[in-house]
């Protein structure tokens, strides 16, 4: 269900050195330095990514990405979130700057975390 997961630290120095350790004894690694943005995974695939804080005192945004079987089925996702209200963040469309199949739609739930659906298929 779950595809990736994002949290925001407030020392990513010391968030990474946290991280590299940690995941380290349980089999995992950082896979990606991806700009400001770090990503921890286990084969290749990042699944959990650390970056700096960047919204609001006290709130920290999370990001949660929800696995799609295919392209259809985060169009329904996106379609469903916004008639349940949620704000857009972006439209569903691929994002070549990830990977060459990455499709995806996000939007912000009820609370202002960043949600979104993700196929990594060929369109």
């Amino acid at each position: 269900m779950l595809d990736h997961l994002s949290i925001q630290c407030a020392d990513m120095a010391a968030s990474a050195a946290f991280y590299d350790t940690v995941l380290a004894a349980v089999g995992g690694g950082r896979i990606m330095d991806f700009g400001s943005v770090i990503g921890y995974g286990v084969g290749g695939m990042p699944d959990f990514w650390i970056g700096q804080q960047s919204t609001g005192d006290g709130f920290r945004e999370s990001h949660i990405a929800f696995t799609a079987e295919d392209r259809p089925t985060v169009d329904a996702f996106f379609a469903a979130a916004v008639q349940a209200g949620a704000e857009v963040l972006h439209e569903p469309r691929p994002w070549p700057e990830y990977h060459p199949n990455y499709y995806g739609a996000f939007v912000r739930d009820p609370d202002g975390n960043n949600v979104e659906a993700v196929c990594h298929r060929p369109g």
